[in-house]
């Protein structure tokens, strides 16, 4: 196929996903994803880029209430534990995000990534052994756009121990968890992340962050 550019309108609809993508953490409604959206969000994750060609991901769907009692109750021991972290002129702001994805979404996607896939020796992962989580986080960006595009809330839950979920969901402990995904339908999303809005913490300048040939040129 041809390398040319998009056409301006599907150019602007990418850029538009991209920068109008947020991460939802109460404002899940309860009905259920259609069958055919949920596939063409998986396909979306599907074709992400892998090093070595080993696409290492699986989904495992999650959309029984005996679930996701379980797994909110594992989130809201280690939730309690992140709020003590904290120093208390913050605790106050982190109590006031009301992370409930857990209990609104209709569906939970968990993202895991299998080191094994592809062999002991993989194109491109010979130097790096984490290119396999890091092409498993490409998957769930195209996820998150592909949600983005078709109306379609995503909350990326990380508040857990690692131990609780592999004993809820039976997930072998040479398979990495990269990600708990909270999925539905929203009626609106925040103009700004939701972080910058609350005040947790601004977006950075780019300039700040872009030097030329060394490090120790950074701004």
């Amino acid at each position: 196929m041809r390398a040319d550019a998009f056409g301006p309108e599907a150019r602007k609809a990418v850029y538009d996903a991209i920068h109008t993508r947020r991460d939802v953490r109460d404002q899940f409604q309860p009905d259920p994803l259609p069958d055919d959206v949920i596939r063409r969000l998986l396909e979306a994750a599907h074709a992400a880029p892998s090093v070595g060609f080993m696409q290492p991901w699986s989904f495992i769907l999650l959309r029984s209430e005996e679930t996701k009692r379980a797994a909110w109750e594992a989130f809201s021991k280690a939730n309690a534990e992140a709020e003590a972290m904290f120093a208390d002129g913050k605790r106050d702001l982190y109590r006031s995000l009301k992370l409930e994805g857990i209990r609104k979404a209709p569906l939970s996607i968990v993202v895991t990534c299998d080191p094994d896939r592809a062999g002991p020796v993989v194109l491109g992962r010979t130097h790096n052994p984490r290119m396999d989580v890091y092409s498993t986080v490409c998957a769930v960006q195209n996820l998150w756009l592909a949600a983005r595009a078709e109306g379609v809330g995503v909350g990326w839950v990380s508040i857990f121990r690692d131990e609780d979920v592999r004993s809820l969901l039976g997930i072998p402990e040479r398979i990495e968890i990269v990600a708990w995904l909270c999925i539905g339908y929203v009626r609106e999303l925040y103009q700004e992340p939701e972080l910058a809005v609350k005040g947790w913490r601004q977006r950075l300048n780019l300039e700040q962050l872009i030097c030329e040939e060394r490090w120790q040129d950074m701004p």
